[in-house]
């Protein structure tokens, strides 16, 4: 069992940092690189992976609020420009991978890139940046889970919608762990000289299916027919990365 505490903001004199956003750069930063180190490896053009990650932040970042929608429609719906009011909070990592899938798919046909190739450049460090990135939600408990007895539970207060404190499961270790657990595995088959489709397939697939079963395990979040918004993402990357592996496998 942990303890509770929150970590939410580092004070350096005048100026506050978020831990959230703190980690969630360090995240990005540190895919980015891993990323361009990999299109090295592969003799690739790693400046090209610089260049393009700016325009896939830019598209998660924005998938990843309007995606807030799906979560809170009356309350968006109501208050539509509290969408632009990023410094509430609230973001969605589908929304984001929504997002940022379909701003790289549009710069690598643009460019007229090696998209595969490119493509699994970034699947590959993907899982780093999340691992890392989430680090900032188990330090804020952002994610509250239901009640455990699972020895990474969290003792967390009452919460704010008046459920009782108690141990609880934390989303966000969770899928910090998940994060680390697969770009290890995809170090491996690195090592191995794995295929570019298959750091694609590999994190549709097992990220769709991980997220899919850790979401019955979230205390607080929107359901339509008994699944969280992120259920149905999970779903939808389960099956393209299935139909990318048959496609692949078929030549």
């Amino acid at each position: 069992m942990i303890p509770w505490f929150q970590f939410t903001t580092i004070h350096l004199g005048f100026m506050t940092i978020q831990v959230w956003g703190l980690f969630v750069a360090l995240g990005i930063l540190c895919a980015t690189w891993i990323a361009a180190k990999k299109a090295e490896r592969d003799n690739l053009h790693p400046n090209l992976v610089w260049d393009f990650s700016f325009w896939v932040i830019l598209g998660a970042f924005l998938g990843a609020r309007l995606f807030m929608f799906v979560y809170e429609p009356a309350y968006y719906f109501g208050n539509p420009l509290e969408i632009f009011k990023v410094w509430n909070g609230g973001f969605s990592e589908m929304g984001g991978i929504i997002g940022a899938v379909a701003t790289l798919v549009w710069y690598l046909q643009t460019k007229k890139l090696d998209a595969w190739r490119y493509a699994g450049c970034v699947a590959y460090a993907l899982p780093l940046g999340f691992g890392i990135g989430r680090i900032g939600c188990f330090l804020i408990h952002d994610h509250p889970g239901t009640l455990t007895h699972f020895i990474l539970g969290v003792r967390y207060p009452d919460l704010p919608t008046g459920q009782a404190g108690g141990i609880r499961h934390d989303h966000g270790l969770y899928l910090s762990i998940e994060g680390f657990f697969l770009f290890l595995l995809f170090v491996i088959l690195d090592r191995k000289h794995a295929k570019p489709q298959t750091f694609v397939i590999a994190f549709l697939i097992l990220h769709g299916i991980i997220r899919f079963f850790l979401d019955f395990l979230r205390a607080v979040d929107v359901r339509y027919f008994y699944l969280t918004p992120a259920q149905y993402v999970s779903l939808s990357m389960i099956l393209i990365g299935g139909g990318i592996l048959l496609k692949w496998k078929k030549r």
